[in-house]
């Protein structure tokens, strides 16, 4: 566990050479880790390497058995943006998100951030060029997303898009240059969009939190961020919170305080209108770092003491869609930095 902590902290930071971080905090009584399904025979996941204009990028994606089983409506599709020190299969291992898409009918890719890109395999989030729509990473795994709607029929009312750390703060960048595309975003121990535009301010947004740039376009989004991370300080969950539930009018929050049998406690504030849905959800972790919240120890930098961030970022996802009309209107507003 120590090497690996201190693995995560130097790949997540690599780039804008912050301090050392603290190793996160054990649960007090340390519970198991969280068993998953084990996918079917008829279940794959392949893997794959796309092309464009702006780039190319090779992926794992996960096709669960329903394809196959003559399911009469087109799956969901989820985009999993990985953090730094990273790999597609390694992201799936430790969120367990192949399980509970298998037992949800949810198509997932994971594409790969190379080290051509980024020494540690970090997403861009703070370059300029990295930050905006028609260009760079975003317009890259856009159009990823795209091929992956074309080549499996998914359901194109039901994309969506989450990330760890560097790839929480690319989802969130490439939600709101996307907001025709992705009907919900995730971010896991992310920054808002606009919080850097290089590396110096990166390293200032990391450590003191930045409240990023305000967002012209309303996207759905759940947020996780342990109250101990010393790598990404839980102010950036709190800004994305912010940032996101200002694009929704007449939001009323609603607090709830549980704690995980055997695990850690946490808070998850859901705003909303009235008794409905939930169009933005910030869970803070109480005593948990710069990791996966309910992970699994299969992979790496997870925290399974938490609540299960991936079957509630997978809850929320599915209680969520955009509409034709959105679909057929690309937005202005969100491009650039």
């Amino acid at each position: 566990m120590k090497t690996a902590t201190k693995a995560m902290t130097q790949a997540a930071t690599a780039a804008v050479q912050p301090p050392k971080a603290a190793k996160p905090k054990p649960a007090k009584s340390k519970p198991a880790a969280k068993p998953r399904a084990v996918a079917p025979r008829s279940a794959r996941f392949e893997t794959g390497t796309h092309t464009c204009a702006h780039g190319t990028r090779k992926y794992r994606v996960y096709l669960p058995s329903a394809i196959g089983a003559g399911v009469p409506l087109p799956l969901p599709l989820l985009v999993m943006l990985h953090g730094c020190g990273q790999t597609p299969e390694d992201f799936a291992k430790g969120t367990g998100m192949n399980a509970l898409a298998e037992q949800r009918g949810v198509i997932v890719v994971y594409p790969a951030q190379p080290r051509e890109a980024h020494a540690n395999r970090c997403w861009n989030w703070f370059r300029p060029e990295d930050q905006g729509r028609d260009g760079g990473e975003p317009a890259l795994l856009a159009s990823l997303t795209r091929d992956m709607l074309a080549r499996y029929g998914a359901d194109p009312a039901r994309v969506y898009v989450a990330g760890l750390s560097a790839g929480g703060s690319t989802a969130m960048l490439l939600a709101h240059a996307y907001p025709d595309l992705f009907a919900a975003v995730g971010c896991h121990s992310g920054l808002p969009p606009g919080a850097a535009g290089d590396k110096t301010s990166a390293i200032i947004a990391m450590k003191q939190g930045s409240p990023g740039r305000r967002l012209a376009t309303p996207v759905p989004t759940i947020i996780f961020h342990g109250s101990d991370d010393h790598i990404v300080t839980p102010r950036n969950g709190r800004f994305v919170a912010i940032r996101a539930v200002e694009t929704f009018p007449g939001l009323r929050a609603v607090e709830l305080t549980r704690t995980v049998p055997g695990g850690r406690a946490y808070v998850r504030t859901s705003h909303r209108v009235g008794q409905g849905r939930s169009w933005v959800e910030h869970w803070l972790v109480k005593g948990a770092g710069h990791a996966w919240s309910g992970g699994s120890r299969a992979g790496r930098f997870v925290d399974p003491g938490g609540p299960d961030a991936s079957a509630q970022m997978l809850r929320f996802f599915l209680s969520h869609r955009t509409t034709r009309k959105t679909r057929a209107a690309p937005p202005t507003g969100n491009a650039g930095a």
